[in-house]
Parts: C-alpha cells; sequence; structure tokens
C-alpha cells in the first residue's frame, strides 16, 4: 500500500479523516502517517501504529522531511488567520514540499466557490487550488460547505438569550457535519489515485437562516428568534463580546457569504466519493443536544 499522510492531524478534521481512514475504509495504520507541528497532540495516533511526523508549515526542512516517502499528501488549511496572506504563504511552501518529495497525489481541503466568495479566508483557497494546479501534480480538491459544526460554538448562549443575531438574509447555505466532510476526504484518500478533480461537498439542502432556527429551535426544545442585522453590525456584536477583529469579521463575511447566494448549492459529490447520503442538518443538531443545552 502507499503512504497517505495527513497535516493538521491534531485538528478536529484530521483526526476524524484518519478515524474514517481507520474505521470506515480499513486502511492499516502502518500506511498512515499523522503530521503536525505539536507530535505530543498525536500519542493517541501513534499508540494505534499510526506513524507520527513533525511538520511545520513556517519550515521549509520540516515540510521536506514529512513529506519523504510520501505517496498521497493531504494537506488541511491551516489555522493562521490573524495575519492577511499568512496561511497562503504556507500552503505555497507545503505544496512545494510535496512537489519536491516526488508526491504522487496531492489533496486539499478548500471552501466553495472561492473565486467569487466573500469570505475573508477565500484567497488563501483560491490561491492555494491555483498553486496545487501549477505543481502539476495530480491532485484532488475538496471543497467543504460550511460546517454545522460552526453553529455550536455560539447556539447555546443565543438559545439562553432566545436570539440569534444573523447577516445571512433571506441566503441559503448548504450545511454539512465536519465528520462527513472527514469522510468525504478519507474516501478520496482511500482510492489511492488521483483524478484531477474538484469535489464540492455539501449538505443535502440548503437552508435559510429561518429554516436554520426552527431546526435548532426544535432540537433543543427552546424558542429562538432570528434577528436579521448587517454584516457591519454583526461583526460591531461579535467584537463587543469579547473575540478578536478578525474572527468577528470572519464571521460576518461568511454570513455575507451566504445573502449574496455564493453559499447556496448542493450537489451529489459526497455520495459520488463515499457511497451514501450526508447527515441532514436535523439529524446533525438532534445528535448534539447536549451541546445546545451548554
Amino acid at each position: 500500500m502507499s503512504k497517505i499522510l495527513v497535516t493538521g492531524a491534531s485538528g478536529n478534521l484530521g483526526q476524524a479523516i484518519i478515524r474514517h481512514l481507520l474505521e470506515t475504509y480499513h486502511v492499516l495504520a502502518s500506511d498512515i502517517v499523522a503530521a503536525s507541528r505539536d507530535t505530543s497532540k498525536l500519542s493517541t495516533l501513534g499508540s494505534k501504529g499510526v506513524e507520527v511526523r513533525k511538520a511545520d508549515f513556517d519550515d521549509a526542512a520540516s515540510l521536506d522531511a514529512a513529506f519523504a516517502g510520501i505517496d498521497t499528501v493531504l494537506i488541511i488549511s491551516t489555522d493562521a488567520l490573524a495575519v492577511p496572506g499568512l496561511r497562503l504563504t504556507q500552503h505555497k511552501a507545503a505544496v512545494a514540499a510535496a512537489k519536491t518529495a516526488g508526491v504522487k497525489h496531492l489533496a486539499y481541503t478548500s471552501m466553495p466557490n472561492p473565486d467569487k466568495s466573500l469570505v475573508t479566508f477565500a484567497p488563501d483557497h483560491l490561491g492555494t487550488e491555483e498553486a496545487v494546479k501549477a505543481s502539476g501534480l495530480p491532485y484532488t480538491i475538496i471543497r467543504n460547505a460550511w460546517y454545522n459544526d460552526n453553529y455550536l460554538h455560539s447556539m447555546a448562549h443565543n438559545l439562553q438569550s432566545g436570539q440569534w443575531f444573523t447577516a445571512m438574509g433571506d441566503g441559503k447555505v448548504s450545511n454539512i457535519s465536519r465528520d462527513d466532510c472527514a469522510r468525504a476526504a478519507a474516501a478520496a484518500l482511500a482510492k489511492g489515485k488521483a483524478e484531477n478533480k474538484t469535489y464540492t461537498v455539501t449538505g443535502p439542502q440548503s437552508l435559510n437562516a429561518d429554516e436554520i432556527g426552527a431546526i435548532i429551535s426544535h432540537a433543543a426544545g427552546k424558542p429562538l428568534a432570528v434577528v436579521k442585522v448587517s454584516p457591519a453590525d454583526l461583526q460591531k456584536g461579535i467584537e463587543g463580546a469579547g473575540l478578536p477583529g478578525f474572527v468577528a469579521e470572519m464571521l460576518a463575511s461568511a454570513d455575507a457569504n451566504i445573502a449574496a447566494g455564493n453559499f447556496d448549492l448542493v450537489t451529489s459529490d459526497y455520495e459520488t466519493l463515499t457511497g451514501e447520503k450526508p447527515q441532514t442538518s436535523e439529524a446533525f443538531f438532534n445528535a448534539h443536544k447536549a451541546a445546545l443545552a451548554g
């Protein structure tokens, strides 16, 4: 079997992808390499027989060492969002290291329609996709729709107050669970070959804020009024709650992108990759009632 390396393996998405490689697609642990800049967070995977390597996206030598002897690399986008342009620089370094290592299949986790998106980090994804294609390496790009999981960060508080402030307007979004995105990525890696294709992985339906709010309210058993505000007012409110400015701007831009219709797309790519249907938003929030309760 070929060696599959997953970067960002200590993160939620990376952990889930490796779990699906092992449990859903039955890839041998000895054929998987988990990479992170902090390998101390990978001890559980190491105990399962997964090889652990350090991969620091700010250190070219670290990337060269991590990718050596690897057949398939999945680059999971980094969390370097505070400094504009840094994440794209990191991703380009990883693509260059993959080319140097002679990787046979380069995969990357992106986002829907990065070429026309209003989300602040869309240029990072677009630039990375262009770098992947320009590398000449066989590739798979997996564009993940907005996670249902993202709502869990603030929804318990919203349910306590009975109000959800959103700048989505009347726009719709095809939310999907992070775990489904992980399963789709694992399926693409387990194939063992690149098709030079881009997959957009979405949930089974596109919903507006009122529909999402009603689903969450029903799952939590609490009333939730959807209060529609402008992106600027939403950003001010998030900053007022104590979150960093770049986070507030990012979240407001994501809502603006939904309002503009740029996240309103439903594809069959998840089923193409996995042979299964993606989880519905109703099923997701029902499964996460504890998180909604805070």
